[in-house]
């Protein structure tokens, strides 16, 4: 016989789920049977499988060891260097700058994105264990496009994940992101469309009216100035959608600066051939939630762009708010 303790990690999930991480090479058939014929119990108790853990609760395994090592595999976790920048962290949540080029989640099993990044870093500081990791892995609350670089929240924990998740769920939560676009914008504007998004090409359009498929979309975006050729944005993401500051604002004949998808050819060469940049300018730069405000100062590509196009003083005025 083993048994485990709910850890607060564990906590909230369905039993039967929690056994499937736990025995996770057994199948779903052997784990009910068990249940039912009570070599399972959850706190000394008759259990189905429905319950919802509490952390404490303690769950027995009244099985020959030998049974219990064939059903259950520990994988070990390979560590990756990081290449964030931490920009906040407490017991639930870790916040990060990410890079351009730096995949949020795995697009493919061979990938190396933020979580495998975020899970590396949390073993090397002691905050959690590979132990903990056989039930819990933290994993980002939201996503950024690969090519787009700042504010990015990591769940450390399975509440602060399903509180976070929550927050922008309901959109409570501020974001703000700095781009900087193509041609002069003068003032403040309050954008809204429909959004349609095209699975076979990763593109997305935008409609001033309802289309079937589409999405709704709102957008504001404040100008910070311009050098006569580029404007320096604020904007402010009300809804969250794949694409939706880079399609609208190229939308309003404002595309970002070195997006491929969205932006001008002509700009984007230009940008290339003096600065030799590889994507779009757009930065997660803000993000204000209970009570909190955290912020992820530019990359140094994104500053020497600002310096050679005169407007790093914009951006310094910008920093001492």
């Amino acid at each position: 016989m083993q048994k485990f303790i709910v850890t607060p990690n564990e906590a909230g999930q369905r039993l039967d789920k929690l056994l499937f991480k736990y025995l996770n090479l057994a199948p779903r058939s052997f784990i009910y049977k068990m249940l039912r014929k009570k070599n399972i119990t959850l706190n000394h108790k008759k259990c189905d499988g429905s319950e919802k853990t509490a952390a404490g609760d303690e769950v027995n395994l009244w099985l020959a060891d030998e049974t219990i090592e064939k059903f259950r595999e520990i994988k070990k976790f390979v560590r990756v260097p990081k290449h964030f920048r931490v920009i906040f962290e407490d017991d639930d949540l870790l916040a990060v700058n990410k890079p351009a080029g730096l995949l949020s989640q795995k697009a493919k099993p061979e990938d190396i994105s933020v979580n495998e990044e975020a899970v590396s870093y949390l073993l090397e500081s002691h905050a959690i264990t590979e132990k903990s990791l056989e039930v819990f892995k933290p994993s980002v609350c939201h996503r950024l496009d690969r090519n787009t670089s700042g504010l990015l929240i990591v769940g450390k924990s399975l509440s602060g994940l399903q509180h976070m998740s929550e927050v922008l769920k309901e959109r409570t939560a501020k974001k703000y992101y700095l781009c900087l676009v193509e041609g002069i914008i003068q003032s403040p504007k309050y954008i809204h469309g429909y959004l349609i998004k095209d699975e076979k090409t990763n593109r997305a359009a935008v409609s001033d009216q309802p289309v079937s498929g589409g999405h709704h979309i709102e957008t504001f975006y404040e100008p910070l100035g311009n050098n006569g050729r580029q404007t320096l944005l604020k904007v402010e993401l009300i809804t969250g959608r794949t694409h939706q500051i880079r399609a609208h604002l190229a939308s309003e004949g404002h595309g970002i600066v070195g997006d491929g998808k969205y932006g001008s050819e002509r700009v984007n060469d230009y940008f290339r051939r003096h600065y030799h940049l590889k994507h779009q300018l757009l930065h997660s730069w803000r993000m204000e939630f209970d009570g909190r405000c955290l912020t992820a100062p530019l990359w140094p590509e994104f500053e020497t762009i600002l310096r050679g196009e005169h407007l790093w003083s914009i951006y310094g005025d910008l920093r001492k708010n």
